[in-house]
């Protein structure tokens, strides 16, 4: 048993991967950005899960907050980070990048030496794509930082409370029988369940050798976007007619959303994330962590419902 210090705590991921590491036996401290944040983490945990979990005030941008939060801790799991913004980037780099950094350097003068680092598969560092780059920086600091690191890098995830696939789920439901795809559809993606991200968390802190390693983690088949979306709408249960949208009208679209602040669901700088494909070795996860991981294909029926009853 050790105490986890998990950044992110009340996010989507954070809100699997608690959870699993208190059913592991572990003692969870969550940074949360305030008693409210700590009250959401605590309602979504079971009976026997609550007594194993407490939080503390903090902000992975403002590093003077970090100290106090990891007081008598044994290892890090840091999770957070945002997937998009709309200053071109900059608030992509204070969180993802600067963030980790401020927590990578007070871990050093904690003296904790163990770190899981949440990273992204299919991401490069150009200065076009602004989240994309803002992680491959981040894991350059966590590989940099001499301390007994791990990076899983999972393609899109999907589960309950998920954004990825709620955002798509958003769009059929507005659609009058009709959903644009982007372009022809045929960026590819490996779905990965956000179930097993919690499960390979919790094997990687329990496994010293996989200190020093990146982990692409994937589902066990590749999808392309038009088939994501189609098996959106199986799980919801609706019948639509999908139809090809130039990429520039989209971007187009969502600059001008961006612009004056309107929500849209996709950004340009994920728009752009497109043209990388979102995927890594099929065996990944079984040669890595001897499990096979749960495919997506009739496993969003969570879609049925809104985010917000999820």
């Amino acid at each position: 048993m050790s105490r986890i210090l998990v950044t992110g705590a009340a996010g989507f991921v954070g809100g699997h991967v608690v959870p699993a590491l208190a059913d592991a036996g572990h003692d969870v401290v969550g940074l949360v950005r305030g008693p409210g944040d700590g009250a959401r983490v605590t309602a979504r945990l079971g009976p026997d899960q609550r007594p194993r979990f407490s939080s503390r005030d903090g902000d992975v941008t403002r590093r003077d907050t970090l100290p106090a939060a990891l007081e008598g801790v044994d290892a890090v799991v840091h999770l957070a980070a945002i997937p998009r913004d709309r200053d071109g980037g900059a608030t992509l780099r204070l969180v993802n990048t600067e963030g980790t950094r401020n927590v990578v350097a007070a871990a050093r003068e904690a003296g904790v030496d163990r770190f899981v680092h949440l990273g992204a598969m299919g991401v490069a560092d150009d200065p076009d794509l602004h989240f994309a780059s803002s992680k491959v920086r981040a894991t350059a600091i966590v590989r940099d930082s001499g301390l007994e690191w791990t990076v899983l890098s999972p393609s899109v995830m999907f589960g309950p409370r998920d954004g990825f696939f709620n955002i798509v789920a958003g769009l059929v439901r507005m659609s009058p029988g009709v959903v644009p795809i982007t372009g022809r559809g045929q960026a590819r993606f490996q779905p990965f369940a956000i179930a097993d991200l919690a499960r390979v968390v919790v094997l990687s802190l329990a496994d010293p050798g996989t200190a020093g390693h990146e982990y692409l983690l994937g589902g066990p088949r590749y999808w392309t976007y038009r088939e994501i979306v189609e098996e959106v709408c199986r799980g919801m249960g609706k019948r639509r007619i999908l139809v090809p949208m130039p990429v520039a009208l989209i971007r187009l679209v969502a600059s001008a959303a961006e612009a004056v602040h309107l929500p849209f669901p996709a950004a340009t700088d994920q728009l752009r994330q497109l043209r990388l494909d979102n995927t890594g070795p099929i065996d990944g996860v079984r040669s890595a962590f001897g499990f096979d991981p749960q495919p997506m294909g009739g496993n969003l029926g969570y879609l049925r419902r809104r985010l917000k009853d999820q």
